[in-house]
């Protein structure tokens, strides 16, 4: 058991502004959050804090994150799309999500009354780690590039250059955040606030 998990079951992700208060969704799952760990735990597999939440390893290979939402605890698989998912139990949490896959609890009992079945699904997702299997993505050229980075790129070589030296995840991981507000002028503020972070060599969740 890892000591900056104990920390984030105390307080939270730390997120946002919720962080350390009861209105922390966290602190509302907590019951369902302590079964998912007592369940990663008991599959042999290491436990680290990864961008704010508990995630589980085999070696260097992440396997399972553990995430509260408002209206859901889940376990988050890494590459989920790879599971056969004999109980149709996972996720896929967007239509961009490509490898990732949720199964998703309201209930700490709940997880209970599913605890072997959970198991199973931890060990194919160990199984799926150790073979190196992978989910084929799709090049990041067939996401589409929001009109107002195109015109920040156009506009900003230094830009331009570093978002391109980015990998290709975390190039996804802007091109779907950037363009998911309806409004241009919201979009445009999501480029200029995090336009430090990719000329600092930053993903989002860096």
């Amino acid at each position: 058991m890892a000591p900056s998990v104990d920390l984030y079951f105390a307080d939270g992700c730390g997120r946002c502004a919720l962080v350390a208060t009861p209105a922390c969704s966290v602190r509302k799952w907590q019951p369902a959050l302590h079964a998912l760990r007592a369940l990663a735990l008991g599959s042999g597999l290491t436990e680290e804090l990864k961008w704010g939440v508990p995630c589980y390893t085999l070696g260097t290979k992440n396997v399972v994150l553990i995430h509260a939402f408002k209206d859901y605890c889940a376990l988050n698989f890494f590459n989920g799309a790879l599971l056969s998912d004999p109980n149709s139990l996972l996720v896929q949490q967007t239509p961009n999500v490509q490898a990732a896959r949720q199964i998703r609890f309201t209930d700490a009992q709940e997880i209970l009354r599913l605890e072997s079945v959970l198991h199973t699904y931890i060990r194919e997702a160990i199984a799926v780690e150790e073979a190196g299997l992978k989910v084929a993505r799709k090049p990041t050229s067939d996401f589409p590039l929001p009109e107002e980075l195109h015109d920040a790129l156009a506009a900003n070589a230094a830009l331009k250059a570093a978002f391109h030296t980015l990998t290709p995840g975390r190039q996804r991981g802007y091109l779907l955040f950037f363009a998911a507000p309806k409004q241009a002028k919201t979009r445009a503020a999501r480029i200029e606030k995090y336009t430090p972070h990719i000329l600092s060599g930053k993903g989002l969740h860096d």
